[in-house]
């Protein structure tokens, strides 16, 4: 199997992928293992242990043993899981060098005055407090490198964070967070060589919508009726693209959309 040179650049990195166990998560993980097969560390988290075992049994089947997978039981949305997390890896799993904040939700699609407390405190807590707090416990490793120190960020925000649409306020609102959260930690990181990457798709097919829709996946299919929306492999092949290129080198903001969407709410469907 011949390395590319994005290959040759991941080989001997340490990467932690949040939301590991389905979708976008999984998706990444397999294109990690695949793009630099010889000599990878990848550290997977999610609330399903179980999930995240398959996914490092579907890994050490494809690739072999070049690409060593931990899977780490995490709820991103408690910050006593968060805090503890690196403290609790084995030492030769600290020396982390990629984070991806990949795990996310949607719940609901009310509108206020309708709006479920538990629904919007889980999405903050899940998509804005745990991406923040995971950033936190990671960030002093990456600091404590030589001029300045290095590292990538890789935060999965969503078209959502740049275009509210009705039904989604919440959602909306901590993907808007996300994207000034980033924006204001690659400015403050300016004068190290930590990098800071944002990719927002468009439509993706995942279980994230059959969580919108408190599991019922008949709506949550009809989200997708006369459409052809991006596959989370699709968005795995970007993010990866993105922790693979030269270290001088920030794929800052990506915007990626299936071809039969052109924003959030407007999309072509064949009848």
């Amino acid at each position: 199997m011949a390395t590319t040179a994005m290959g040759k650049r991941l080989e001997g990195k340490t990467i932690v992928i949040t939301g590991a166990s389905s979708g976008i998560g999984r998706s990444t993980a397999v294109e990690f293992a695949r793009t630099s097969p010889k000599n990878l560390r990848l550290i997977l988290t999610a609330r399903r242990i179980d999930t995240l075992k398959e996914v490092a049994a579907q890994i050490q089947k494809e690739v072999g043993d070049g690409v060593k997978v931990l899977p780490y039981k995490l709820d991103v949305s408690k910050p006593e899981e968060v805090s503890s997390f690196v403290g609790n890896l084995p030492e030769e799993w600290r020396d982390i060098d990629i984070l991806v904040n990949n795990a996310g939700l949607v719940k609901g699609v009310a509108r206020a005055p309708d709006i479920a407390a538990e629904d919007m405190n889980i999405q903050f807590a899940t998509n804005v407090t745990g991406l923040v707090n995971m950033t936190q416990a990671i960030l002093p490793i990456f600091k404590k490198r030589p001029d300045g120190g290095a590292g990538d960020i890789i935060n999965i925000g969503s078209i959502a964070g740049r275009e509210p649409y009705p039904g989604g306020s919440i959602y909306c609102a901590t993907k808007a967070a996300v994207k000034a959260f980033t924006d204001a930690l690659r400015k403050e990181l300016i004068s190290t060589r930590i990098r800071i990457i944002e990719i927002d798709p468009g439509q993706v097919e995942t279980e994230f919508s059959i969580v919108r829709f408190y599991g019922d996946k008949s709506k949550a299919d009809a989200v997708y009726a006369g459409c052809e929306p991006l596959t989370p492999e699709d968005i795995a092949e970007v993010i990866v693209f993105a922790a693979g290129r030269r270290e001088n080198v920030v794929i800052a903001d990506t915007l990626i959309f299936p071809n039969h969407q052109a924003a959030a709410t407007l999309l072509h469907r064949k009848t």
